[in-house]
């Protein structure tokens, strides 16, 4: 199955209004399937980032799921896994092989992860920072030893993604993101279906070049553990 296809199936199972995931909002270009628009969705009254709306951007191989795919906060924000460009670091989206790393297997990528499992995991490192490889020095240190300067500057970013938001999005309850969901059947296909769920595996031997033209940073497409730093 392309690349295409599968990504596909990903984006609709992740959209769907009742079965998809609730923590996310996602947009796809109509030209473009490989570059989607993230918006993480943070409603926990427990979290430091409790009533984020986080943007982002999801770029995918032309070879997905074979090679991982690269995540980008846009803006950037405050954390010890994300660079100062918003190009973030979390052992999902680094391959086993890669040089220089010492990261196991079992936590890195595999074609068994999917788009639902790199988001789930993004939301989980904004809580728990692995503070041991940081992307952001300062970010780190400031995490372990001055918790309450962290804090506000998580909370002003979260202010930021607050003001950013589109009009008329409705964020979410705590209750309808833990609510259970529920197994339904879902054939209305659509536009996706008409023009990427076919047999043609053209978009297979595409350039990234011509794929990636709405941010040509390839720095995002290096696949490359965080920098160690004894803090």
């Amino acid at each position: 199955m392309s690349a295409s296809k599968i990504l596909w199936k990903e984006y609709k199972a992740i959209s769907h209004p009742k079965t998809g995931l609730k923590q996310v909002h996602v947009e796809v270009s109509e030209e473009n399937i490989y570059l989607w628009t993230v918006y993480l969705i943070v409603v926990d009254p427990d979290s430091l980032y409790n009533g984020a709306y986080l943007k982002g951007q999801l770029k995918f191989p032309t070879n997905y799921p074979y090679s991982p795919p690269s995540f980008k906060f846009t803006p950037a924000i405050y954390h010890p896994n994300v660079y100062m460009d918003g190009r973030l670091c979390i052992s999902i989206l680094h391959t086993a092989d890669n040089e220089g790393s010492d990261e196991p297997s079992s936590i890195t990528w595999s074609p068994a992860q999917n788009v639902e499992s790199v988001l789930l995991s993004i939301l989980s490192l904004l809580e728990d920072p692995n503070i041991g490889s940081p992307a952001n020095v300062e970010a780190s240190i400031t995490y372990k030893k001055k918790k309450d300067a962290y804090i506000e500057k998580v909370k002003a970013d979260v202010q930021r993604s607050k003001d950013r938001m589109p009009e008329g999005v409705v964020l979410p309850t705590f209750e309808e993101l833990t609510t259970k969901k529920i197994e339904v059947e879902d054939n209305d296909d659509g536009w996706w279906e008409e023009n990427y769920y076919d047999d043609d595996e053209d978009d297979e031997e595409e350039e990234d070049g011509d794929l990636y033209e709405e941010d040509n940073d390839q720095d995002l497409y290096e696949d490359k553990s965080c920098d160690e730093t004894d803090l």
